[in-house]
């Protein structure tokens, strides 16, 4: 199978889709693909009570931040799909946890707030801008400004006391254990904001500083020379400690930023990079002889250790390597070997609880697991939409990127969009 391409653009308004059973997945179909996600997208949705008027805190134990990626996983799913049934819901949920100061620094949530959980509001918050998703609040910067001010407020936070830089991984003192550690997430948050506004806007500013923060992980060691992303290392060693272990979606945030920046500046290394972590992450890959190229969380998932955090990671990996594969040709060859394969059995592992078609977590082991939640629906999710990369947009840049104010099926995003009113700032 090769990446889809389309022949002609896809048709303005929510697609009809009918929802089909995860087991019957066919990768050569789109229509089985759309039917599939549309399947496993209810499933996840299932898990959070908000609305088109109201958004609501996802239940505990899962933090705010895996609500902003949640969003970020429906954002996908309207993309790929053109199914925009969930569209009100989402920017409702995005607008409604922007902060006094429009930057997603929400008081209600500090005690909870880290920099990598406010980096994937901001992932979210970005793809809303490079698609032109509707943002139906006047009162409220655009999708793009939000960005802006998130990056910002992360810019501010950057920490030269120990390590010679880099963000710590918590924000304030009464998270004290983050206030002693700088991990890979953070940095990389910032990394890919900083690449994808760079692309987004044309300003310079924001690549110097993703070269800053590339150069500063590998300088202290937190990605290795074959491509390895590391979790982090404490600030009080000066980062000479470096924690070996290796999550699937730390590797994806940076290997997207490069992907991002390799298309914005036309420079050979970025897209290097890109090829060099996808390299090393084929370690997140075939368990066992009888599990080939189907992807798993090493650091937990065959340990019975994956917290309501880690059984999430492998959906952002995937949506990461998939958008990384348009603006990285020369990856598609591996996508198609790893993911197609890994799709499969995700879809082979969705045949759980009373509907027959919840999600387990561990999809080597031939079918469901047991272990189900938010987290292993999002993960099946991104890893089955996904393989309609090839015939979505690519995201937007520059004059391209609209205020789009409006729902309305019937319209496009240019005849229906306007300029925003708020200016770009930098630091």
């Amino acid at each position: 199978m090769q990446f889809f391409k389309s022949v002609r653009p896809a048709a303005a308004g929510t697609a009809i889709i009918a929802a089909l059973a995860p087991k019957d997945l066919n990768i050569s179909d789109p229509l089985s693909i759309r039917g599939v996600a549309k399947t496993i997208a209810a499933g996840a949705m299932s898990y959070y009570a908000g609305t088109a008027e109201t958004f609501v805190d996802l239940p505990e134990p899962h933090y705010w931040w895996q609500a902003g990626a949640l969003m970020g996983s429906m954002l996908d799913y309207s993309h790929y799909t053109n199914d925009k049934s969930y569209d009100k819901l989402i920017s409702t949920a995005l607008l409604a946890q922007v902060g006094p100061n429009f930057d997603y620094m929400l008081p209600s949530h500090f005690g909870q707030l880290g920099n990598d959980d406010q980096a994937f509001w901001g992932f979210s918050v970005m793809s809303a801008a490079e698609r032109n998703f509707p943002h139906p609040d006047e009162s409220i910067p655009p999708w793009l400004q939000l960005g802006s001010n998130i990056w910002n407020s992360l810019a501010s936070r950057w920490n030269t006391t120990d390590c010679g830089g880099g963000l710590l991984w918590q924000i304030f003192a009464s998270n004290y254990h983050g206030l002693n550690y700088k991990n890979t997430v953070s940095n990389g948050g910032f990394f890919q904001i900083s690449a994808r506004l760079a692309r987004a806007t044309g300003n310079n500013t924001y690549v110097e500083w993703a070269e800053k923060v590339w150069d500063w992980t590998e300088a202290v060691g937190m990605i290795d020379a074959d491509g390895n992303v590391y979790d982090g290392a404490h600030a009080s060693r000066n980062c000479t400690d470096t924690n070996p272990v290796t999550f699937s979606y730390s590797a994806a945030i940076y290997l997207y930023g490069a992907a991002v920046l390799a298309d914005h500046t036309g420079d050979p290394k970025w897209a290097e990079r890109t090829e060099r972590i996808l390299g090393a992450a084929r370690s997140f890959f075939g368990p066992f002889d009888n599990a080939t190229n189907i992807m798993y969380e090493h650091a937990c998932e065959q340990v019975f250790t994956c917290n309501q955090d880690m059984r999430s990671f492998k959906g952002y990996f995937s949506r990461y390597v998939y958008a990384a594969s348009l603006f990285v040709p020369s990856i598609q060859p591996t996508v198609e070997e790893l993911w197609h394969t890994s799709a499969l059995a995700a879809a082979g592992a969705c045949t759980g609880g009373a509907s027959g078609t919840q999600c387990g977590q561990k999809w080597y082991v031939g079918g469901f697991d047991g272990i189900t939640g938010l987290g292993e629906e999002m993960c099946a999710l991104e890893t089955i939409h996904g393989l309609l990369v090839g015939e979505s947009q690519p995201p937007l840049k520059g004059d391209a990127i609209k205020t789009v104010r409006s729902f309305d099926a019937s319209s496009s995003a240019s005849s229906a969009a306007k300029r925003g009113r708020f200016d770009m700032r930098l630091v």
